[in-house]
């Protein structure tokens, strides 16, 4: 009898033994499939990283050949091939640099001159379709841009032999951060980033034109302003904008770093039991979300009301001189864009939305991610034709209906001052924009009018 037992507690042991090597053998096998993989993602970025740094690389040589090109284009027409060239070289050296994983401040610098060169030759582009010969300080300030960029062609191909020779590799980088970076690179590549950034003062300070200063080639929210606030700062800003007597609940549902703009994030419910989902910023403590879904069934309130409705709570939480522009309505609720308004010229950049319910006029959410980005007071000095002068741009066809004055932002995050013509040809509706400098014509809008809203394309 002992025997038996014996023998059953050995092959108990001998059964768990072999349950414990096959687990261990499923564990080591996952250990290297995980491994593999790991190591098959490992070389996947670094050749993405490396394939973006070489095109960066790439781009960077042709954009210092087109600068060179362009201090001995005798013609208008050549320098603007020239300069049109340029400016797409630059735009895309920008998109590989914005692919690699580093984070410091020469490269900040090397992408703020990468979207000034592109701007500006845009710009330098635009006066040579139009025949104008470049200025003698337009000369000297791509004369200025060149020196920089073979310095920042140097500066790339020595990193281009450190990346070769095993210096350093972005896949430390990834982990370690820029440190890891700056440790990493020889004393040579260091002196040469110290180099760059040195040498990048002597050219930040080029303001080519208004559209073309500081403040529109960098990230800064212009309209964010205010110290940082935390989140139970936060909390008491949302419940006082919906009004505390209104709420029932309230919930934190955390901070969403990598928004556009950083905010806390709330889910309140009134006292209908609607709920309201509320976003307020980091910085500044600025509304920058508001909206609650609830039913309408009924469109009892008119859309010059409606627009009224929201001018006036717009400027009951701080935001004053606005102006309606367009509008969308689905639903029983219109959602209206407001423009600031600076002195009777509509500021489009500064936009705010609004969404208002047309059974009683109740505002329903507000985004106003525009505003906050871009709300400054503006210098509107420039206007150097009259009215009637920028008319004689416009096609003699256009039957005009109202003019004024407007700041449109362009794709290159810019912004011109220009005159605002609305008007009819064979009716269908147009805007159209003269720049108020020069005269020229910026855009073309088509309006659409629908049982909906007014749209423009």
């Amino acid at each position: 009898m002992n025997k038996l037992q014996d023998w059953k507690e050995r092959l108990k042991k001998g059964h768990m033994l072999s349950v414990i090597c096959v687990l261990l053998a499923i564990v080591i096998a996952l250990g290297i499939i995980l491994y593999n993989k790991q190591r098959e993602y490992r070389q996947a970025s670094e050749n993405s990283y490396n394939m973006a740094f070489y095109e960066l690389v790439d781009y960077v040589q042709n954009v210092e050949t087109y600068l060179a090109k362009s201090l001995i284009s005798s013609t208008s027409e050549h320098g603007a091939e020239t300069l049109t060239n340029l400016w797409r070289e630059a735009n895309l050296a920008q998109s590989y640099l914005a692919r690699l994983p580093i984070e410091s401040q020469e490269l900040e610098n090397t992408e703020k001159f990468l979207n000034q060169v592109s701007d500006y030759s845009y710009s330098l582009s635009r006066k040579n379709i139009y025949h104008e010969d470049l200025t003698q300080e337009e000369l000297k300030n791509l004369k200025d841009l060149h020196s920089y960029s073979v310095e920042l062609e140097n500066t790339l191909n020595q990193l281009s032999d450190d990346l070769n020779t095993g210096r350093f590799s972005w896949g430390e980088l990834t982990k370690k951060g820029t440190i890891a970076f700056a440790q990493q690179v020889d004393n040579i590549s260091k002196e040469s980033f110290s180099n760059l950034e040195e040498n990048f003062h002597q050219y930040s300070g080029l303001i080519y034109d208004g559209a073309f200063s500081e403040h529109l080639t960098n990230h800064e929210k212009r309209g964010l302003i205010g110290e940082e606030i935390e989140e139970e700062r936060a909390k008491q800003i949302a419940e006082e904008f919906i009004g505390k007597d209104n709420i029932k609940e309230i919930k934190n549902l955390g901070f969403s770093e990598n928004a556009t703009i950083p905010v806390y994030d709330f889910s309140l419910t009134d006292k209908e039991d609607q709920t309201i989902h509320i976003s307020i910023s980091k910085k500044g403590g600025h509304i920058v979300y508001m909206n609650e879904n609830r039913e309408v069934n009924a469109e009892i309130i008119s859309q010059e009301e409606a627009d009224q409705k929201g001018k006036e709570y717009l400027q009951a939480k701080g935001f004053t001189n606005m102006k309606e522009t367009y509008y969308l309505k689905q639903e029983g609720i219109v959602t209206i864009n407001y423009a600031s308004n600076q002195n009777d010229v509509v500021i489009y950049p500064d936009l705010i939305k609004v969404k208002v319910a047309l059974d009683n006029g109740e505002i329903l959410g507000i985004e106003t991610t525009g505003y906050l980005n871009n709300h400054i007071q503006r210098d509107l000095s420039n206007i150097k034709i009259t009215k009637e002068e920028a008319k004689k741009s416009l096609n003699k066809e256009l039957e005009i209906q109202s003019e004024g004055l407007a700041i449109i932002p362009t794709e290159w995050q810019s912004e011109i001052l220009c005159y605002e013509f609305k008007g009819k040809v064979e009716d269908r509706e147009f805007l159209v924009y003269i720049n108020a400098e020069n005269g020229r014509e910026e855009d073309i809008l088509i309006i659409t009018n629908t049982p909906n809203g007014t749209l423009t394309m």
